[in-house]
């Protein structure tokens, strides 16, 4: 079944997080691992964030016990000390287009409501396809290397159904014993 995404909102988006990136990696340049637009609520424009091993241990070293720390920090997107990276600089456009977009919507329909968070989570995922298409999270064994995801929260199961998506299988192995979210047993 295809997606549905608007491609406006895709350029938009892809271009704020390419920016931010591109500025985070010049100015850390580190050895990244999990690399994520995460959404909240009903799908507000997104923020990037971004975890590598440098910041991961420069964190966790701050905690008593280090080494549980880095077990709590590893995939908390949040605690990140590149949280919302660039997006005061890169994400005013994608900010107004989310807003105008909400505006649109008939606050007692609850269908178009879900169909637009859809459109959001799906634009989300392809901005993350496209920009691992231009090799944007590396190539080769460095890619093999970072998750990439499009996250909504609270989490749920189609965070680990777009991680699958978005990451080979040897990138992914790890997240997914360590941080997927379960398939809802109903």
């Amino acid at each position: 079944m295809e997606q549905q995404i608007d491609e406006k909102l895709v350029s938009v988006l892809e271009n704020a997080v390419e920016q931010a990136l591109t500025k985070l990696f010049k100015e850390h340049d580190e050895n990244y691992y999990y690399i994520t637009l995460a959404t909240f609520g009903e799908c507000v424009c997104p923020v990037l964030s971004a975890w590598s091993v440098e910041a991961l241990e420069r964190e966790a070293s701050k905690a008593q016990n280090p080494e549980t720390e880095k077990e709590f920090l590893k995939w908390d997107y949040a605690s990140s000390p590149y949280y919302a990276f660039g997006y005061d600089e890169f994400f005013g456009d994608a900010a107004e287009l989310y807003d105008a977009r909400t505006a649109e919507l008939d606050d007692d329909d609850d269908d178009a409501h879900e169909a637009e968070m859809n459109i959001r989570l799906n634009s989300m995922e392809k901005v993350m396809h496209d920009l691992d298409q231009k090799g944007l999270f590396g190539q080769g064994a460095k890619r093999l290397g970072v998750v990439v995801n499009a996250e909504y929260m609270p989490p749920d199961y189609s965070n680990t159904e777009r991680g699958i998506r978005l990451n080979p299988e040897e990138a992914i192995k790890v997240w997914l014993e360590e941080a997927a979210e379960e398939e809802d047993c109903e």
